[in-house]
Parts: C-alpha cells; structure tokens; sequence
C-alpha cells in the first residue's frame, strides 16, 4: 500500500476494507467477547453513524469523543471525519473541570460517550452549553431520553452505500485535535492533519515491513486518547491487522494469554512493571534454572550489543532459546515477535532485560506535536541508549543549545484557539520539541528536556504548573515545587508562610485532600516534604520574573525528593 499517495484516512481505511474478506473479525473487546465487528461491519457501522452524526456536524465541527478502548472507538472516529467533523479524543479519567475547559475551548456540537459513568461527569455542563446539539452513548443510560443509544444507529436497515476514494478531503486537512497539558497549566489542542498520521503510518510501515498482509494481531490498552495510540490504530489499518482491546492494564497479561499478539504498543511503565514481575519470579529459582537463566540474560546482552558469541556460546544460546525464552514468550501467548516503546523514556536496565529474554522492544521518540512518532530503533539494530533512525517523512535537526527541531508533515498544524503558544514552537515550519538531544551514527539519543512538563512512565504530559497553583491556594502554602518526571506518582515541596511554619501534618494532609479532589488520577500529590528556605532570587532558585528554577530547585533537593519514593 502506497501510503504516500493516500489522501485521507477513511481513503486509508476503504481501501484496506475493500482488500479484505468481508467476513473476517477485525475488532474485538476482550472484556465483552459479543462487541466485535468483522471489515464489512466495521464500515456499515462508519456509513449509518456518519449519516447520523450529519444532522447536528457541520463541516468542521469538533466532536468530544470520551470512552475507553473499544471497537466503537475506531468506528466513531472515521465516522466524524466522513462526517466532515473534527474528533477530539478526551481521557476518561479526566475529572469535571477538564471536561468543562475542553468543551468551553474546542466547543463541540457533538459529545459521545461511553456509558453512564463517563454521562454523568458531563452532563450539568452539557445543559449551559447551547452549541451542543447531540449526546450519544455506546452502551444504553436509564433515564436520559436525549441521548442517542448507538446500539440502535448500527441496526439500521436503511443507509447510503459511499465509495471513500472520491471524498473531498486533503492531507492537509484537520482530522484531530489532541490536547496535551501546557506549561502554562492549560491544556493545548494539537491540531494534526490527515497527512500528519499518514506520513507516520508510513515511517511505522517501514519498520512493521515483516508483518504486511500476514494478518498481525495487536493487543491495544494504551487510551486511544493518547495520540501515540490514536496513530498506531491506523497503523492496524494499513497492515490489515486483528485488533483486540484489553480489559483493562491489571488483566494485560491475562489478555495477552487470550488473544495471542504479534505486536503490543506501550508505554514505559508497562515495560517497567512486566520487568519486575519477571525479575522477581527469577530470583526464586535455584539450581540448573538459576544457571540457565543467568547464561540466558548473558548472552542475550552480548547478541543485543553484538559482541561475537564462541562456538560453545553459540550452542549454549540455542538450548537456552528453547527451555527459557520459550516458555516465557509462552506466558505472553507464544506469537509476541515485538513490544514497541514509546510516551516516555524506556529505562535502559529495561530495554537491556526485555530484548536479553527474548522479547524484542524497540523504543521510539515523538510527541503529540509530530502525530507523534519522530523516530524508532529497527527490529534488526537496536540500539539500546538511543530512540533509533527518524522517520524519513519527517526532517530533525539539532539547535545550537542542543534542543532537537523537527519539520515534515508529521508536524501539527498548530494549537487550537491558541496563535501566540504556535508561534512560541513553531518557525519556519520547525518544531521546537522542548527536548536536547543529539546523533550517535545516525541513531537520535535524548539527553534532557527544557520544557516544563512532567511525564508518567504511561506516557501522560503532566503540567506541574497547574498543580502549584491549586496547591498555592492553601492558604499557609508560600511557595511549592511539584516532582514526579517518570516516577510512578507525585509529590510535592512546600514552603509555608513564616506566620504558619508549624503547621501541623494532619493540617496539610487535609488540605491536600481537598485539592486533590479536583485531580485527575495521575495528577494527585501523594506525598509531601516541607523545606524551611524560601526559593528567592539572591539564591539563584527563582528568576528576576520569579519563575522558578526547576532544574536547581531539584538539584538542590533530590535527597529530599527521591526519600518520598
């Protein structure tokens, strides 16, 4: 498939379709074994729900898409686009307030959802919003007589057959906005092309050559929210694949046993969780397994950086091939050929581990802002240290202070209501990425970052800002720093007002609480240490505008930090 010669994404997805047996499951829930679709499904259901979107979407129209992974995801999706709307994709675990900043910026006419629970998170903001004209679920909700049940959309007799390869719609045309967290504590809609995805699907292609027209099965629990998995799903388009969505990350292992994957995409905390779990299992072993286990790792560290194996090595590779690597890979449903890292950085003791015991994994380098796949090691040369070769629809070049810029059709087309933030990372067509960087032969390696973001080993963009604020609302809180870059949860420093410097623990727990109610999950302060100094500019710690500086402000602390870890 020429990808570089589509013009669209349902372009994209029709003619795949039209290559595959009608009858063939393409979608499958995991936690509902009857939610499944076959291609010929899949684009009936795309046709009747457009038809249905049509009465309240006009061209250009953003529709709020809030549901966890499920085939209905996909099917809604295409269907906004052949709509001629804009899908903007939101986390469920969002709480209230997000939902009412989204909706008052990107004002959709259309919201759907997934079932009551993510219903009742919007439905008092919906009543004052005027501009939306339709609310739609996939599974039925007791006592909401306006809202459309999709259920009864897909089991519609009557609909118009459309060929999507006359379709007006261009590679430069919006088919997304994404919102990312900003620096400045409001989330920025990333607006990305039709060509934008394209051109990564084509870098993906490349890279999954080995799986074309082999019927891959991928196993898909990243929110398709995250524009990482939002991309990777017309990967599974272009490659004709199976697709089957997890329960939920506690049931991935489980799954993975059900639904035996070719490929698995993730972010870096699956890899470190998956790590210690077999880790664990191998320091219980004793004996022959231990020895076994120990020359496995060996020598798949010395394949992995490609130092010579002996001829005895060669051999003792071989028999550890079939008694250890396996029955581990049999543990993941025996098929697994590779596991593909991004959202994050991968720890190298990981990458190292994961590869050595017979899982390949490849990590890469994006961001929402490049649709998000910049680069990527190849199943035949990983490098380990670095994010691999970048993707040849995209150019990367290194800033004099070392921050990596980007340009190609990957790159947004900027932020959504938001001209002055576009023009901060975007000149030129350059992408300022926010992160330092350089080239090792070829191969990209990140070193540090500038922005102010914080990312979760699960890939989310965390704004610390945002949390600072909330927590300088307490009324004893002088000054505070919020720590978490890659850590499983966040805590925070504290600087109380002098008048209040014995404030006790129970107090600040309490006042803790309350802002974490109005927290997402992954944003909430699950510990604290307080400091006696104040960060002033006579010690270096905040600018003469009093921002602060965080790079010295944690220099200044790690102890302190990494002790509540």
């Amino acid at each position: 498939m020429e990808i570089n010669k589509q013009n669209n994404l349902l372009e994209l997805f029709y003619q795949q379709y039209l290559k595959e047996k009608p009858d063939q499951i393409f979608l499958k829930s995991l936690k509902n074994l009857e939610n499944k679709f076959t291609w010929k499904e899949t684009y009936l259901n795309i046709l009747k729900l457009s038809e249905e979107l049509s009465l309240f979407i006009e061209n250009k129209d953003r529709c709020l898409l809030i549901s966890e992974n499920r085939p209905e995801w996909m099917i809604s999706d295409l269907a906004i686009m052949l709509s001629k709307g804009i899908t903007v994709p939101a986390y469920t675990t969002y709480v209230e307030r997000d939902y009412e900043y989204l909706i008052n910026d990107c004002n959709p006419s259309v919201v759907i959802v997934s079932d009551s629970l993510q219903y009742n998170k919007i439905k008092n903001i919906v009543k004052s919003k005027p501009f939306i004209k339709k609310i739609l679920s996939f599974e039925e909700i007791k006592d909401a007589n306006e809202v459309i049940y999709v259920k009864n959309i897909f089991e519609k007799k009557k609909y118009q057959v459309k060929n999507f390869l006359n379709l007006d719609i261009s590679r430069k045309d919006l088919a997304c906005i994404i919102y990312t967290s900003g620096t400045q504590g409001n989330p920025k809609g990333v607006m990305l092309s039709h060509g934008g995805i394209l051109s990564n699907c084509e870098g993906a292609l490349f890279l999954l050559k080995e799986f074309i027209s082999k019927k891959a099965r991928f196993l898909t629990w990243l929110p398709l929210s995250h524009s990482y998995e939002h991309t990777v799903q017309f990967v599974q388009i272009a490659l004709g694949a199976r697709v089957f969505y997890a329960e939920s990350i506690d049931k991935l292992i489980k799954n993975m046993g059900e639904c035996n994957p070719d490929i698995m995409t993730a972010v870096p905390r699956f890899y470190q969780n998956l790590y210690q779990k077999i880790n664990a299992s191998f320091n219980k072993t004793k004996g022959l397994k231990k020895y076994l286990i120990n020359k496995m790792l060996s020598l798949g560290e010395k394949v992995l950086f490609k130092n010579k194996l002996s001829k005895l090595e060669k051999v003792q590779n071989i028999i550890c091939e079939k008694l250890v690597r396996k029955k581990i890979k049999a543990q993941f449903g025996g098929s697994l050929k590779l596991f593909i890292s991004g959202g994050g950085a991968l720890d190298k003791d990981v990458g190292v581990f994961l590869n050595a015991i017979g899982l390949p994994t490849l990590q890469g380098y994006g961001l929402t802002e490049t649709s998000p796949v910049v680069s990527c090691n190849p199943k035949d040369d990983i490098r380990i240290d670095t994010v691999g070769p970048t993707f040849s629809a995209n150019e990367v070049k290194i800033a004099d202070d070392g921050e990596i810029l980007v340009k190609g059709e990957n790159v947004m087309l900027g932020y959504w209501n938001n001209e002055e933030e576009t023009k901060k990372v975007l000149n030129d067509g350059w992408l300022s990425t926010g992160d330092i960087g350089h080239f090792e032969n070829n191969y990209l390696k990140i070193t540090d970052r500038k922005k102010d973001i914080l990312i979760t080993p699960g890939g989310d963009n965390i704004s610390p800002i945002k949390i600072e604020n909330d927590l300088l609302k307490i009324d004893f809180v002088e000054q505070t720093l919020v720590y978490g870059d890659n850590k499983p949860y966040l805590v925070a420093l504290l600087v109380l007002n002098k008048e209040k410097i014995n404030t006790s623990k129970e107090t600040i727990l309490k006042e803790l609480e309350i802002v974490n109610k109005n927290l997402s999950k992954i944003e909430k302060i699950k510990k604290f240490v307080v400091i006696k100094d104040q960060f002033t500019i006579e010690n270096g710690l905040i600018t003469p505008t009093l921002k602060l500086k965080r790079y010295k402000i944690i220099n200044k602390y790690k102890n302190h930090l990494e002790s509540l870890y």
